[in-house]
């Protein structure tokens, strides 16, 4: 999408992966002729570092957060349906009846809304203004980055060969998945980050 410069709009570059992620659409954005009023001024002129951690690091975090919880969520959605209707050819009895199926399947499940659950009170932290808002968003987004990854692979698992064919569900939300942990600030990153907090450590210390 292209804006007039000379209206004081913009210009948004093309996915930087032609091939696509729901969990990910990183773009370039060049801005031209803008002009912002300093009563819109966030923080102080010239102070990166507060603008990086006090507006950009926790919005990000949370939408991001908020976007690999929902590949999660659908992944867990696509298991439960495709368990119920599999069945045995021999015997007709469903996926859904076997014991260990059951048990990990509520394995999953509790690791899905314990994240959800920690998605919800670090945005909501955010909102509050609590002092505590930052590093429960950034171990939200390290958080999420774990269960998408252990829940896309457990259920390649329960549901098996079928989740390779190219028109499976699974099959792009494997690639989603492995980007959580990438997309920057990383799960190391951020882990450094709410270590350092911790301990009252600058977070941007050498």
């Amino acid at each position: 999408m292209v804006v007039p410069a000379d209206s004081g709009g913009f210009e948004v570059g093309p996915p930087w992966d032609g091939l696509g992620l729901r969990g990910n659409s990183s773009r370039t954005l060049t801005l031209r002729s803008v002009r912002v009023p300093r009563r819109n001024l966030l923080g102080n002129e010239g102070d990166q570092i507060w603008y990086l951690f006090n507006v950009v690091c926790p919005t990000f975090l949370s939408a991001m957060s908020g976007t690999y919880l929902g590949v999660t969520s659908a992944v867990l959605e696509t298991a439960c349906g495709y368990l119920k209707e599999r069945r045995h050819s021999h015997s007709a009895t469903s996926l859904s009846q076997i014991s260990i199926v059951q048990h990990r399947l509520g394995q999953l499940w509790c690791v899905v809304e314990r994240t959800r659950r920690l998605i919800y009170f670090a945005a909501s932290s955010f909102d509050a203004g609590q002092a505590t808002a930052l590093t429960a968003v950034m171990a939200a987004k390290a958080e999420v980055a774990d269960c998408v990854n252990a829940v896309v692979g457990e259920v390649m698992t329960l549901m098996g060969g079928i989740t390779y064919r190219s028109n499976s569900k699974l099959h792009r939300s494997l690639r989603d998945a492995r980007a959580a942990h990438l997309m920057a600030p990383t799960t190391d990153m951020l882990r450094l980050w709410i270590g350092r907090t911790i301990l009252g450590q600058p977070l941007l210390a050498e």
